[in-house]
């Protein structure tokens, strides 16, 4: 991977907030074509790494690159895909409708209907699966099918990296499959970076390539099996740790903060936009 130039780049990273260091020292490159799992108790980080990549907060140290230029605000070469939001009932959006902010929600005005942009998003809709509901309400559609759509909106920039924020809370064990191996399956064929905060590792443990895990303003870096173990999260939290593997899951028990193995977490409660 050392011969492919990185589609984000961090070194000596370090983010402060509210005067507490949330990490420090972070070297991580991002390929293309490469899954890259967030992994971390409350308060690590995660969010605020994403939205330091968005370039919504400055590094106190170090760098952050993507495709060799500092992070700026408003890239569009970033695609994001957010928490699962069921719309509000009513909501005059159509599935197609959803995809298209994509393409020029950060436009004034309305953009007019042409034939190109029609058929760009109709081949986005084919991307997710999801055209045989395109034009359906948003609010009458699951989670798993808003969510679909939700990646669709993302892909419509044709981004070079995808920040993914626990995209599947809230999702069931289907929907949670079906839009992994989606996002999984756009990243092959396409060839972006996958950046992927997520309390739970399972639904994507087959994908993912790497793991970022983020614990008392230290880290790991690796491949799923050298950073989930015992021994390792041991080290990183300082405290025991068991990681225990049963038909195909895994399992974090004893860590200071459990949030992140079974249950909702959320880094101070920030939201992105």
């Amino acid at each position: 991977m050392s011969s492919i130039s990185p589609v984000l780049s961090l070194r000596g990273a370090e983010l402060t907030l509210g005067g507490r260091v949330l990490w420090s020292g972070l070297d991580l490159d991002v390929a293309p074509g490469e899954f890259v799992a967030v992994l971390g108790a409350n308060g690590s980080g995660k969010t605020s790494l994403l939205k330091t990549v968005l370039g919504q907060h400055r590094l106190s140290a170090g760098t952050a690159t993507l495709l060799g230029e500092p992070v700026r605000h408003g890239d569009r070469r970033i695609g994001y895909v957010p928490q699962q939001r069921l719309a509000d009932e009513g909501t005059p959006l159509r599935g197609r409708d959803l995809v298209a902010l994509g393409l020029d929600g950060h436009r004034w005005g309305v953009a007019l209907p042409t034939r190109a942009r029609r058929a760009h998003i109709d081949s986005l809709l084919d991307a997710v699966g999801a055209r045989h509901y395109a034009n359906a309400p948003i609010s009458s559609l699951s989670g798993g099918e808003q969510q679909r759509l939700r990646v669709g909106q993302a892909l419509a920039g044709d981004p070079a990296l995808l920040l993914c924020d626990e995209p599947l809370l809230s999702l069931d064990l289907r929907a949670q499959g079906v839009v992994s191996r989606l996002i999984d399956d756009n990243l092959r064929s396409r060839g972006f970076g996958v950046l992927f905060v997520t309390h739970d590792i399972n639904p994507v443990l087959d994908v993912v390539d790497r793991v970022l895990y983020l614990a008392g303003r230290r880290f790991r870096i690796g491949t799923p099996d050298e950073v989930l173990r015992s021994e390792v999260l041991s080290e990183l939290y300082q405290s025991p740790v068991d990681v225990i593997r049963a038909r195909g899951r895994v399992v974090i028990v004893g860590a200071p903060d459990q949030s992140h193995a079974h249950g909702h977490e959320h880094d101070h409660a920030e939201d992105l936009p």
